[in-house]
């Protein structure tokens, strides 16, 4: 029997190897669609909670499966597992390092782990974003080194997760999934695969070109946020609000899409994924000028915050030093609980260092959790949001704060989303 046919009659054993905001949506679909799913994870914690039934991401629920479905998920540490898998799904994490170079090291272990437990007929598909080449490069290497050959004896593809947790406009079986093979094989297994799941799969000639597609979606999402993020320094000064001016620009019917600024950009993809191209750039000897600024311009924004929070405290005779600031929101987007590369770290990092006494409040984020950058941090608790501070700080759109009057606890009040319409003297838009 085929892979293609064993994926048609559910009877294919699916694994997904990272059980995050990318894979724990792929493992809860392809379980309503009937398939045996196999969490891999190296997270002991995490696959204790999941062997319970416990999601420990807020918005992804276990309990939306029916009982059935949710016997057919097996979470495990044991990656020999791997073996008995048909298709193997690759979502693990690819950071930056301190140089700000891609981090390859979960892919790339991934990679020989899946190599040493690999058989002929599997089906191997990363969804990692990369730069163009990881696939039918350094992972096909690495799977090759069991002796067997990709195409030939063991199928290999790249489909770019495009994830954007917590939007319940865009349901993950609602968004189209690029999906390009090592080979043509590789290709119709792969859309077999998340045609089970998918309303619509986009074919492309290749892995890289499905690489590349990830990069330029959220390339150009980044260049256009580093422009209205240019832009609202320059109307700030200018006495215009750019908020006013994007509502304005969108009323257009064609031609304009609008692209909202903020104190920074964070989650797992915009504020990473562009300097994977520029690091690849270089060996092709191109210097991506509009990836490069656009990086400048939205790493600055914090420090524009700060500035603004800076200003605030000045116009009440209050320096920075020893200062009561509370900061709304951890998350790096509203209504999640997703904190990586979120901006508030560095708001939080830096006000520190100029002495503030810095608290943080999100409804999503009662305990910081370990992270790569701020371990330090870890532990920390959200404070009630009250005007026991000398100045709140709104770095994220929750829909908890909407419903609060900030303003009537009397301190000023740094608006980095835009949450405050009505004009006041204690009111600062950054």
């Amino acid at each position: 029997m085929t892979i293609e046919n064993r994926i048609a009659s559910r009877t294919a054993r699916i694994g997904v190897i990272g059980l995050g905001y990318v894979g724990l949506p792929l493992v809860i679909a392809f379980c309503r669609a009937g398939f045996s799913v196999t969490g891999f994870d190296v997270d002991a914690e995490k696959v204790e909670m999941l062997s319970h039934g416990q999601s420990y991401i807020r918005h992804i629920d276990l309990g939306s499966l029916d009982q059935d479905a949710l016997q057919n998920f097996v979470p495990t540490t044991d990656f020999s597992l791997l073996r008995d898998m048909d298709c193997i799904i690759v979502c693990v994490p690819t950071p930056l390092n301190r140089y700000r170079e891609p981090d390859m090291s979960y892919v790339f272990n991934t990679s020989v782990s899946i190599a040493e437990n690999l058989r002929a007929g599997q089906l191997v598909v990363l969804e990692s974003t990369t730069y163009p080449g990881t696939t039918d490069g350094e992972m096909r290497e690495i799977l090759e080194q069991s002796g067997l050959k990709a195409g030939a004896d063991f199928l290999l593809a790249f489909s770019p997760e495009r994830e954007d947790p917590n939007n319940k406009d865009f349901s993950l079986n609602m968004v189209p999934k690029v999906v390009g093979g090592y080979s043509p094989a590789c290709l119709n297994a792969a859309q077999a695969l998340y045609e089970t799941i998918i309303n619509r799969t986009v074919p492309v000639s290749s892995t890289r070109v499905a690489e590349a597609s990830k990069l330029l979606e959220n390339i150009y999402r980044s260049v256009n946020i580093a422009l209205v993020n240019e832009l609202k320094v320059l109307f700030d000064r200018m006495g215009i609000d750019i908020w006013e001016v994007i509502e304005a620009a969108r009323t257009k019917p064609f031609g304009f899409q609008a692209f909202y600024p903020g104190p920074g950009l964070g989650g797992h993809c915009i504020p990473i994924d562009p300097f994977y191209l520029t690091w690849k750039a270089r060996e092709f000897d191109c210097h991506t000028r509009f990836i490069e600024l656009a990086g400048e311009i939205n790493t600055s924004m914090p420090d524009y915050v700060v500035g603004k929070v800076m200003l605030a405290l000045n116009n009440v005779g209050k320096p920075v030093n020893k200062a009561r600031i509370l900061i709304l929101g951890l998350a790096y987007k509203a209504n999640v609980d997703d904190d990586r590369e979120s901006p508030s770290y560095r708001l939080m990092e830096t006000l520190e260092e100029l002495g503030g006494v810095v608290s943080y409040n999100d409804p999503y984020i009662p305990v910081i959790r370990p992270t790569r950058d701020y371990a330090r941090y870890a532990g920390r608790r959200s404070a009630p949001v009250s005007g026991d501070y000398d100045l709140l700080l709104i770095a994220t759109a929750h829909d908890e704060y909407r419903g609060l009057d900030l303003l009537s606890f009397g301190i000023p009040v740094v608006d980095a989303r835009n949450l405050i319409s009505e004009k006041n003297a204690l009111c600062y838009k950054a």
